[in-house]
């Protein structure tokens, strides 16, 4: 394997006096597709915004490129080249497809994606560029979100929940343009549901159970019964 690009170190997360992860430890290589699996609770939401910077943890639990960021801003993480696609899109009501895509250009990282190259990833975004965001459908929306974070040209981009309520057929264009993404060798976290898809599109899980990690391997290595054990804690 690569070197590691993102580390968590023992990462605890709390949410005022609610922990919510205990002493995670998992490891991102550079250019790798890592799925996160585990039952609604398990923590997966928190661990991403741990990374990105939305919840303060001790600056050495977290480490990109050799640097602690546990602590840092959620603006400064963006620099640096992380990009989340939150769950629920979280796009801005007041502005348009094309306006919601900019705000990730405004991170100013240089890099191969821009406007053009999203609009080829998702032609309908074109069509609908001047229409308000929020009037799509919930799968084009969520184009949108993928969209945004691929303006900001990262280096690592976490999906959380990419495929929750959306129609088969958008989950499946939605998976059908993950190679174009992460093809020039970046790297990404995906949040998923739908195991199946997880383990087909990663090389590597982590499933958390309770805010603990309870099962890490290959994705083509792990059991349905290894699975089992871990996303319900049953023996």
């Amino acid at each position: 394997m690569p070197e590691p690009i993102l580390t968590l170190t023992g990462l605890d997360a709390f949410y005022g006096d609610f922990q919510a992860l205990y002493g995670v430890d998992l490891e991102v290589s550079e250019g790798e597709v890592l799925a996160i699996i585990g039952a609604n609770g398990a923590g997966k939401t928190t661990l991403l915004r741990s990374i990105a910077g939305l919840i303060g943890n001790e600056a050495s639990q977290i480490t990109y490129r050799g640097r602690s960021i546990g602590n840092a801003r959620p603006d400064v993480v963006a620099q640096m080249g992380l990009a989340m696609v939150p769950e629920g899109r979280q796009l801005f009501p007041s502005l348009s497809v094309e306006e919601n895509l900019m705000i990730g250009g405004r991170v100013n990282r240089e890099g191969p994606w821009n406007l053009r190259k999203v609009y080829d990833l998702f032609p309908i975004l074109e069509e609908r560029k001047a229409q308000a965001s929020t009037s799509l459908s919930g799968g084009q929306q969520q184009m949108v979100a993928i969209g945004r974070a691929l303006m900001a040209n990262p280096d690592l981009i976490m999906f959380d929940e990419i495929s929750l309520g959306l129609a088969p057929v958008i989950i499946r264009d939605i998976y059908k343009a993950l190679p174009g993404i992460v093809g020039g060798g970046m790297s990404a976290v995906i949040v998923e549901q739908d195991i199946t898809k997880a383990l087909a599109v990663s090389s590597r899980v982590y499933c958390l159970q309770e805010g603990r990690v309870s099962l890490e391997g290959r994705s083509d290595a792990v059991s349905r019964e290894d699975i089992a054990r871990a996303y319900f804690g049953v023996e």
